[in-house]
């Protein structure tokens, strides 16, 4: 099970649990199924944690990707421009280009690398997303199983709790 089925899990167990007398916001659950289901939920959280790290390896991976396209660009046209003849006026052309070239080759090494930055930084934005949604909830469930759990103050008659 996932995660987010894990925490459908556990609603699920609190809801099913009896509703204490005089506190309706209050119930006895199981808190062996409880456990085991928390559990479960530690056990699934690595999955999530090792594809953050895969987001920011594939992020790396596309930034060299995008400086070796780079490099290559910039060495073929300035072998593109090394190979054309010394006339002088197709010397004149060919260094124009060649700096066309260059500057178009620069403009779009830096667009593949904005590029590659704003696709991992959804990405990531989108796991740390999940994540905190995912550890708020256990958070809170974990709140209201120890609120379900703990004794009735003697003489309050469910006040304040």
């Amino acid at each position: 099970m996932n995660v987010e089925e894990l925490l459908d899990l556990m609603e699920e167990t609190l809801e099913a649990g009896t509703a204490v007398p005089f506190a309706p916001a209050k119930r006895v659950v199981d808190v062996d199924r409880m456990r085991d289901i928390i559990d479960e939920v530690r056990n699934n959280l690595p999955d999530e944690i090792r594809e953050s790290k895969k987001i920011v390896n594939d992020r790396e991976q596309i930034m060299k990707n995008a400086q070796v396209e780079s490099e290559t660009i910039i060495q073929k046209a300035e072998e593109r421009a090394g190979a054309l003849v010394s006339e002088q006026e197709i010397v004149k052309r060919s260094r124009q280009r060649a700096a066309e070239i260059l500057t178009a080759a620069n403009t779009q090494a830096k667009d593949l690398t904005r590029n590659a930055t704003v696709y991992c930084e959804t990405l990531l934005k989108k796991s740390e997303e999940t994540l905190a949604r995912s550890v708020a909830d256990i958070k809170n469930t974990r709140m209201n199983l120890r609120s379900a759990t703990r004794p009735n103050r003697g003489g309050q008659g469910g006040q304040n709790q």
